[in-house]
């Protein structure tokens, strides 16, 4: 299963609603994608005074992304940068096996320039980790003027492009699955050593 990483803990947010569509998009693909909502974990995050101690509270959103096969990261721009939730989640995420071999893609949402900086971090946070990096990234430009009262997308370009990046990212999973190249193979080959 995929997970998308909804990437505020904002309440109400641009992001939990352009994650929702997403999921929505990949539903009409025959996947099925979970969502992971920082908002949901947040009270969780502090259980840990120290990392690498992970809290009951913390594994079942841990485990989610140990065993994803693939993560859609939906990130609004704060302060010219992530969110300080989503890089302390990817902080608490076991070290490699988290990233390492696993597919990732990217969806920026903000103001005039649609998240291009915090998804650059990302890119090099992932690419640090050893991710798989999916190239077709989605910036969606004033996003608060593409969504309806009901959190609904109406930008028609929007949605093809986030269709077009979904089924390019399905394809993508599907490749490194099928040679077994992806992060949940390599991690079951280290197991049978």
């Amino acid at each position: 299963m995929k997970y998308i990483i909804s990437g505020t803990d904002r309440p109400d947010s641009n992001t939990l609603k352009i994650s929702k569509h997403i999921q929505s998009v990949y539903h009409s693909l025959g996947e099925q994608v979970e969502i992971i909502d920082l908002k949901e974990l947040k009270k969780h995050l502090h259980d840990d005074i120290h990392y690498g101690k992970t809290s009951d509270a913390m594994k079942p959103y841990l485990d989610k992304v140990l065993s994803s096969e693939g993560l859609i990261v939906v990130c609004p721009e704060y302060n010219g940068s992530m969110p300080g939730i989503l890089k302390y989640f990817i902080d608490h995420l076991k070290f490699p096996e988290s990233f390492e071999f696993r597919p990732v893609c990217f969806v920026g949402l903000g103001g005039m320039f649609g998240a291009l900086r915090p998804v650059e971090h990302l890119q090099q946070v992932f690419g640090y980790r050893n991710a798989y990096v999916y190239p077709e990234r989605v910036f969606i430009m004033n996003v608060h003027k593409i969504l309806t009262a009901e959190g609904l997308v109406q930008d028609e370009l929007i949605k093809q492009l986030l269709e077009k990046q979904a089924k390019g990212f399905k394809k993508f999973t599907e490749a490194l699955g099928a040679f077994k190249i992806d992060a949940n193979a390599l991690i079951e080959q280290k197991k049978q050593k």
